[in-house]
Order: structure tokens, then sequence, then C-alpha cells
């Protein structure tokens, strides 16, 4: 029977709305257990991308086409419905959704605006970047937000190598100058990758070009050192692995105005600039403002120890969106590991709502189990912690850089069980020795 509101569907028993690591997680394992009937994932792309190797997408050492998980074929093999579209409003008395409609490249309508009718919802739409206000950042700098973010940013790069190439030919000077705002892990994995790209791209098609003359690569942080929420160790072994590699690391350096030539800082230094990446932090996306549910003061959804948002019984949030308390009085951070332990709690108590059974008495607890950062294809740094040791482990080489890809496959397994994981990591290994080790077109 047609429901009363436009383009409205049936009840969907649980809508998640974003296909992010957390989100994906969450609807492949809830949709095994309950069917399409009872789970229906939301999200604006056709594909997913794991989002911490963006920075491999935009280096262009990762191939988006191939990389790329389809919605679709995930949620024909995981038992769940999938939505296209953005979510751009929500009636919470009504529990209802509402899903913008989806336009192609020359703005006409493929897909209507729709309603989704729910009895629990789970928002997970992630973050976007936090520009605080500096001049000319939202217009001249490049954040890695999403897929379509890092291939921009990647044919940008190839126009501006190709450029700098054929000036070589004829005696000029060519160069290519990337400025990287904000020494986290986005900016230094970014840094490192792009590093590796230049070497390889100076030996398919770019023979002019000295990769470290002539692909210059600066990194700015405000604070006094990069990865300065890891432990020392771990920043300084970053430190020295970025010179070695001919990564320019100024620290210290807040940025005060972006313009499309230069980035300048508070001291009045200027960097020129042909290329500039914001990684400097992130925020809420500004659709959650809209919802008539608490945000906090970063705009992310304030949520309960049950990841319920606060003052509602049937609507949660997990991963950057949701500003989740910790018992020692802090706040759950911004990182995958936590939308993954998120969406592993969520799936208990979502199960048994669905079963008629009330969710288990037992807060979120977050487990801190490290940090690695990619610093190329054969090395990374981190720090193992929490309940896996007694004590923090500073881990580095090849045995970290290990531990990174294994992050990945686990993110895969997740979502696409053992055996393909298994075939899919076979199959790459062997196409990256029948194609180039970087996207050239």
């Amino acid at each position: 029977m047609r429901n009363e509101r436009p383009f409205a569907r049936p009840p969907h028993g649980t809508v998640i709305v974003g296909g992010g690591a957390g989100g994906l997680e969450l609807a492949c394992a809830l949709g095994r257990r309950l069917g399409a009937e009872q789970v229906t994932l939301v999200d604006q792309q056709l594909f997913h991308i794991w989002k911490p190797s963006l920075h491999e997408v935009a280096a262009g050492t990762l191939d988006i086409h191939q990389e790329g998980l389809s919605y679709e074929m995930l949620a024909h093999d995981n038992g769940f419905d999938f939505c296209l579209g953005a979510m751009t409003g929500l009636d919470v008395p009504g529990k209802v959704l509402q899903v913008g409609p989806v336009r192609d490249e020359r703005g006409e309508e493929l897909l209507p605006a729709r309603e989704l009718v729910f009895d629990q919802l789970v928002i997970a739409v992630g973050s976007t970047a936090n520009h605080y206000g500096v001049p000319g950042a939202a217009d001249f700098t490049l954040a890695l937000n999403r897929p379509a973010d890092a291939e921009r940013f990647r044919r940008d790069m190839l126009r501006l190598l190709t450029a700098a190439d054929l000036r070589r030919s004829v005696g000029e000077a060519g160069q290519v100058r990337i400025v990287i705002i904000g020494g986290g892990a986005t900016g230094v994995e970014l840094a490192a990758e792009l590093r590796e790209a230049s070497v390889v791209h100076s030996r398919y098609g770019f023979r002019r070009l000295d990769p470290q003359r002539d692909v210059q690569i600066t990194l700015l942080e405000g604070a006094g050192r990069i990865l300065a929420p890891l432990p020392e160790k771990v920043s300084a072994a970053a430190a020295r692995l970025l010179g070695e590699r001919h990564v320019r690391v100024e620290v210290g350096c807040r940025v005060a105005r972006v313009t499309p030539q230069q980035v300048e800082d508070a001291a009045g230094r200027v960097f020129a600039a042909d290329l500039v990446v914001w990684a400097a932090g992130i925020q809420a996306p500004a659709v959650l403002a809209t919802l008539g549910l608490p945000t906090s003061r970063a705009g992310q959804l304030q949520v309960s120890d049950r990841l319920l948002v606060q003052g509602q019984t049937d609507v949660y949030a997990l991963g950057d969106c949701a500003a989740c308390p910790m018992a020692d009085g802090g706040w759950v951070p911004p990182r995958a590991q936590a939308a993954h332990q998120q969406a592993r709690y969520l799936l208990a108590a979502l199960t048994r709502r669905a079963r008629g059974r009330p969710a288990p008495d037992r807060p979120f607890v977050y487990r801190d189990h490290g940090s690695l950062v990619s610093l190329g294809t054969r090395s990374s740094v981190g720090n193992l912690m929490g309940n896996l040791f007694r004590s923090t482990w500073f881990v580095q080489g090849t045995l970290a850089r290990t531990m990174y890809m294994g992050l990945h496959l686990m993110h895969h397994l997740a979502v696409l069980g053992a055996l393909r994981t298994a075939v899919l990591a076979l199959a790459r290994f062997l196409v990256k020795r029948a194609t180039p080790l970087v996207k050239l077109h």
C-alpha cells in the first residue's frame, strides 16, 4: 500500500546513512543477519573506497576503478538494500528520512527525492574539512574527503607534471610545487606517497623531470611536531623518513591565508604553490545542524555511551560525526578503528532490537589499539597499545607496513568475507606486475 508521503517507501527496519568504514561494516553484518527487508544503506556515492587509502588514490598509486567496491554488489552479496542519494532532512517524530534527488553531470535528474520510513536510524556520515575561517582556504585548497576529491587532485597533478616536462623539453625551468597543510596522519601519508609517486612518474613519460628537484613537496604543521597526537618517537621517525625523501617539513607554521599562487603563514613566510591540500582538521557535515538533533560545538551529533543521540530512543550515530563520551571525560577520537568498534557494538544492539529483545545493557567502551602511519609502499611507523600490550610498542619499517596493509584487509574481510578478500588480494598482487605502478590516465 502506498504511503501518503510522496516517493515514500514502506518501513525499512534499520536505515544506515553513510557507507564509510563503520556504516558499511554495520550494514553488511546486519544484512547478513536480518536481510534486505530489514536493513537499508543510504549513500550518495555508487562505490566504496576505504577512506584511509584516499592518499594513495590522490598520488595515483592506487587505481580507484580497481579498488572501488560497488554498493549494489555489496548489498546483493550481504543481504541489505541500497538507496543512492544524500540525506537532506529528517522527521524525527514521524521516523522518516528525506533523501535528495540524484543528478548527472549536466544537472539532469536521474532519481527523484525520496523518503525512507525507519524503525531505527544510524547516522554515519563521516566528516569534512574544517578550514577554521582561514581566508582563501575553502576556495583554493583541496581536501581528500571523497574519492572524487582524490581523483581531481591526481588529474591536476598529471596536468602540472605534463606542463613542467614540456617546459623542460625546451630548456625552461619546470617545477610542480605541492603544499600540504596539516601534519597529521593524512598529510604525512600523502607527502610520502606523492614523493614515491613522483619517482615512478619520472620513469613513465616524465623523464626530463628530476623527482626531488622538480616535484617540490612542502608539509606545513601548526604544532611543534608532526603527528602531534602520537608518541614523540613515532613523530621523530616520520620526520626523519620524510627528510630522507626530500619532503620539506615546517612545524610551528600557522597558515594565515591561501591564494591561487601561494600559502602565507602568520609569521609572514610565503610558500609558492601550484597545488594545495588541506589536511589540517575536520568537522561534521553541515547537514547535521539542520536535522533538529543536538550537536556539539564541532557540529557532531551528541550521543550517549550507548551511541544513541541525546534525547532519542531510535536514532544512533557513529564514527566521525558522533561526539561520544568516554569514561575518563574525553571523547572517542575520529579514527577508523573507533568506527569499526562502534559498528561492532551497534550490531549486537540492533540485532536484538530487530528480534524484539532489549539491547544489551552495557555502554560502548573505546579501546585504543595504537596507530599506524603509512610512509609509502615499503615503510610505515606507528605504536601498538591498548589492551594488546601492557605498554606502548614502537614499530616501523616492513613490520609496520605489513600491519598497515593488514588493517585494509581486515576492512575488506568485514564486507567481502574471507574467500573474496583472499582472491582480491591475490588479484591486486598480480595486476601490479602487469600494469604501471601509477595511474597515468
